[in-house]
């Protein structure tokens, strides 16, 4: 088909699908959408008709300011019956295009906003150095304590409510592991502790007891970890030690252990919400292969 006949072809089409008027808005719109080729102007007709033999059953008018204002295109797309869910996304992003040729004022151009990236995690070297300070801290609370930031968080992910609610009874040895029982908040779990950390934070778990593992008495106290991190202030080039920091060290080493980069590389995924939904359906296992999958495992499969 050469281009003269594509450019005709939306003044042409003539569906039996949709009423009369539904057909006129959407050889109208595509129209003034600019010239595209056959299959775009297909594809532009049949979401335009849809919308307008929509807007027409709820009493709309069947003039573009009224069927392509945003909020119309919105409620069609999630609400219009008959529609799989590709078919939805599809009419959407169809739509929006149709809107903002036609009617630009409508829809204005997203501003673009900043995206929160993920924390660097820390170094090898820097979590020895954060260990090495609570290790030199001055009296066995504050060792038990310093210790009991760095290790839940860059050994087991904990940050937030998860660390403030932490028990010293929340830790507990395992067959050749060690794990973090989290009680409470939105995500109540069991996560396996990074073999290296199984010392200092057992020490800091036999110490508090049945208290909290980074000190006070009620679950609704003040920051605790504005002392706690500047206790460990300092050190040769440490930077300042951030609990959001820590959980990203934690998630880091236990991707490369699990091997997800190579999986994700070989899957061709860069955006994870899919895979989330499906493994949401799956078995999560048990503790104890947590324990060895996540790295866990003491050397020599013993606790310290």
């Amino acid at each position: 088909m050469d281009t003269a006949e594509a450019a005709g072809y939306p003044a042409r089409w003539r569906p039996s699908s949709v009423p009369p008027q539904a057909a006129v808005f959407a050889r109208t719109v595509v129209a003034g959408c600019g010239p595209t080729g056959r299959d775009r102007a297909k594809n532009l007709l049949w979401a335009a008709g849809k919308l307008a033999s929509y807007g027409i059953s709820v009493g709309l008018e069947p003039v573009p300011e009224a069927l392509l204002h945003p909020s119309v295109i919105e409620r069609f797309t999630a609400h219009g019956p008959g529609l799989s869910g590709p078919a939805r996304r599809t009419l959407r992003t169809n739509l929006r295009f149709i809107a903002r040729k036609v009617v630009p004022h409508l829809d204005p151009a997203d501003a673009p906003l900043p995206r929160e990236r993920a924390k660097t995690p820390y170094t090898a070297r820097e979590i020895a150095g954060y260990l090495a300070l609570a290790g030199a801290q001055p009296t066995p609370a504050r060792r038990a304590r310093a210790a009991a930031l760095v290790c839940p968080g860059a050994g087991a992910g904990l940050i937030r409510s998860d660390l403030r609610n932490a028990r010293g009874t929340d830790i507990c040895c395992r067959p050749g592991g060690v794990i973090v029982e989290v009680r409470g908040g939105r995500a109540p779990r069991t996560v396996p502790v990074l073999a290296r950390y199984h010392a200092p934070l057992l020490e800091a778990a036999a110490f508090a007891g049945q208290n909290f593992l980074t000190g006070g008495t009620e679950p609704e106290r003040g920051n605790i970890t504005s002392p706690l991190t500047r206790s460990l202030a300092g050190g040769s080039g440490l930077p300042p030690l951030d609990t959001s920091r820590l959980r990203a060290t934690w998630l880091a080493e236990t991707a490369a252990l699990i091997g997800l980069p190579a999986f994700l590389r070989a899957a061709g995924i860069s955006c994870c919400q899919r895979l989330g939904d499906i493994t949401a359906g799956l078995d999560p296992g048990t503790e104890a292969g947590a324990v060895t999958l996540l790295g866990a495992l003491a050397a020599g499969g013993t606790v310290p």
